[in-house]
Formats: structure tokens, C-alpha cells, sequence
């Protein structure tokens, strides 16, 4: 049979968890008192300020990035409501020239339609009067 050493009982294995859990409080309790364990959470504390420094910054940075991109994609968008604007007034412009210049065509063969038709009386009239 086995010895109780290998088998402890209720008692012991109580006494072993109250002795383990006094241990674990006399560390804390030690290191709450480490001068160097103050240095260390100041020094953790600046790294970790330093970190969110960093993160605000890059964040900073990021949006700034992002509203130029907005910024220069609100330009070209602009310019290319310029260039079109001033493509349409131009083929207004040029759609209002050719108007006039087939106007002005139009009346230039009227009136050399009727110079001819005016001719062709002329020359009926003198055929029957002389």
C-alpha cells in the first residue's frame, strides 16, 4: 500500500494552498515596496504615453493624408467641370457661327435666285415688247 506521503489528505493539501497563497501575498507585498519596481512602472507608463504619442501623431497624419486626397479629388473634379463648361460654351459659340454662316448662305442664293428670276422677266418683257 501506498504512504500517506504520496496521498495527502484534506488537511494537507489546505495547509499547503493557505501556505501558497500567503507566499504569492508576501511577493506582491514585496515588490509593492521595490524602489525598482516604482522605476519600472514610471518607465512603462512613459513608453506607454510615448506609444499613444505615436499613434495620435500617425492618426493625425492619416486624416491629413486623407483630406488632401478629398481636397485634390475635388480640384480635378472641378477642373473637369471648367474644361467642360468651356467645351460647351465653345461649341455654342462655334454652333451660333455656323447658324449665321448658313443663314447668310441662304440669303446670298436668295438673292442671287431672284437676280436670276428677276433677269429671266426682264428678258421676257423685251422679247415681247420689241
Amino acid at each position: 500500500m501506498a504512504s500517506p506521503k504520496f496521498h495527502p489528505d484534506f488537511n494537507d493539501r489546505a495547509k499547503a494552498a493557505a501556505e501558497a497563497k500567503k507566499a504569492a501575498l508576501e511577493k506582491f507585498r514585496a515588490a509593492s515596496t521595490d524602489p525598482d519596481a516604482a522605476a519600472r512602472r514610471a518607465e512603462h507608463a512613459a513608453a506607454q504615453a510615448a506609444k499613444a504619442a505615436r499613434r495620435a501623431e500617425a492618426e493625425r497624419q492619416r486624416r491629413e493624408r486623407v483630406e488632401m486626397e478629398r481636397l485634390e479629388k475635388q480640384m480635378q473634379a472641378e477642373e473637369a467641370a471648367r474644361r467642360q463648361r468651356e467645351a460647351e460654351e465653345e461649341a455654342a459659340r462655334q454652333a451660333e457661327i455656323d447658324r449665321k454662316a448658313a443663314k447668310e448662305r441662304a440669303e446670298a442664293l436668295a438673292a442671287e435666285q431672284k437676280a436670276a428670276r428677276d433677269l429671266r422677266y426682264a428678258m421676257r418683257k423685251a422679247r415681247r415688247a420689241g
